[in-house]
């Protein structure tokens, strides 16, 4: 059933096919409603959606121009007179969707062409075909879809169906086709017609632009978007760690809670592990940590539980400390400076976790330190500071702080 205030429908009647406005059941003042693009004698129907718009574009004396969202249709493009295929109605044809198996099509097809004959009679009092639906209540029962058709006995109603089409449907068609006036294409103005066509097709051309468009935008997002965000982990907010350090590589959990850095753990200890599958095992058999008050927490645990969690590491949480200091050691241009402020993103995060000022203390003791990091970093407190050799002070500091670094861990 449609949702459209007023759609555009192609009918197959006796005659062939035609074009012609209507407007499912409404609500006004208490009262419910229906029509059809009209007058006050007939149904008017159309050859083609061009003569359709001339006529609607020119024409204020007809059924429509009372319904309370006619001004809306009209403010629609010149398309809006062009039927997609949901609203294309085989009336006539509606005997051969039970000759076949009550499949979804089927169903369905009949089912909106039982609606919308159903309408026509009521609106243009077809006095054969609103019989013909009064009369059978089996009828009814198409609206429920395939699924009602399921079992020997409802293959049985389903050919019951048939029957009762079968025998009436010519006599319906033919109340259908006297309601319905279709008007000759000499009653239209020829040039309002090509004009009509000619709209038509700029319109849906720039339709099928904006929607093609619209596709290559959002295949875009998609590209763009990182499947990790959809993960587990990206959907929790927790994501798995993967620190590589003086030869080592250890994993464990971390999230941030209104800003601050929160890892697996407990009591400045950070709980480590030398896999993802140690990490993952360890997961399912142990709540006492600092993770587990997370609010999402619990999603991780059961989804682990049903045996759908992989512990995966996103590139951003990968942090390697090898060859640093040895660089640091060598001169500026020897450092990476990506990987150092990583590195130290990780420094300072465990150290804010902690709640100690280990690391705050050893920069305290080592000004020049943080000068050097400051100028490395990019920060403006290093304002006027140069780093100048040697620089093996600057390595063994760094290699202190990864040592106080390594003292968090459980296991290394």
């Amino acid at each position: 059933m449609t949702t459209r205030a007023i759609v555009p429908v192609k009918l197959s009647l006796t005659e062939g096919d035609f074009y012609t406005l209507w407007a499912p059941t409404w609500r006004e003042k208490g009262s419910e409603w229906q029509a059809f693009l009209g007058d006050d004698q007939s149904v008017l129907a159309f050859h083609s959606p061009e003569e359709l718009l001339a006529y609607v574009s020119s024409t204020n004396t007809h059924d429509l121009v009372d319904h309370p969202k006619w001004e809306q249709f009209q403010a629609q493009g010149d398309d809006r007179v062009v039927p997609d295929e949901k609203h294309y109605y085989d009336i006539i044809g509606a005997p051969e969707f039970l000759a076949g198996r009550p499949s979804h099509e089927n169903v369905a097809s009949l089912s909106r062409v039982f609606q919308i004959a159903r309408s026509l009679a009521d609106v243009a009092s077809a006095e054969q075909a609103q019989i013909f639906f009064a009369s059978h209540s089996i009828l009814s029962n198409v609206s429920r879809g395939s699924e009602h058709y399921a079992g020997d006995n409802g293959l049985s109603e389903w050919s019951g169906v048939g029957r009762v089409v079968l025998a009436n449907w010519q006599d319906v068609v033919a109340s259908l086709d006297q309601a319905v006036r279709v008007v000759d294409t000499s009653e239209l103005d020829a040039d309002r017609v090509a004009a009509a066509g000619a709209a038509i097709t700029a319109a849906a051309e720039a339709r099928t632009a904006a929607d093609e468009q619209a596709r290559a935008d959002e295949e875009a997002r998609a590209a763009a978007q990182d499947p990790y965000d959809s993960s587990a982990w990206g959907r929790a907010g927790i994501d798995p760690v993967k620190i590589t350090i003086q030869g080592q590589s250890v994993y464990t959990l971390r999230t941030y809670l209104n800003g601050s850095p929160v890892f697996l753990g407990k009591y400045g200890e950070i709980f480590t592990f030398p896999s993802t599958k140690h990490l993952g095992r360890w997961l399912l058999e142990n709540r006492d940590h600092d993770l587990a008050g997370v609010s999402t927490w619990q999603d991780l645990i059961d989804t682990a539980n049903a045996g759908e969690l992989t512990v995966e590491v996103h590139p951003d949480n990968s942090y390697s400390f090898n060859g640093i200091a040895d660089d640091i050691a060598n001169g500026t241009d020897s450092v990476d400076v990506k990987q150092m402020a990583k590195a130290y993103e990780l420094l300072a995060d465990a150290a804010d976790w902690a709640g100690d000022d280990s690391l705050n203390s050893l920069l305290l003791a080592n000004p020049r330190m943080q000068d050097y990091l400051a100028y490395m970093l990019g920060s403006t407190e290093a304002a006027g500071y140069v780093p100048s050799a040697p620089f093996t002070d600057k390595a063994e500091t760094w290699t202190e702080m990864e040592n106080q670094l390594i003292t968090r861990f459980s296991k290394f």
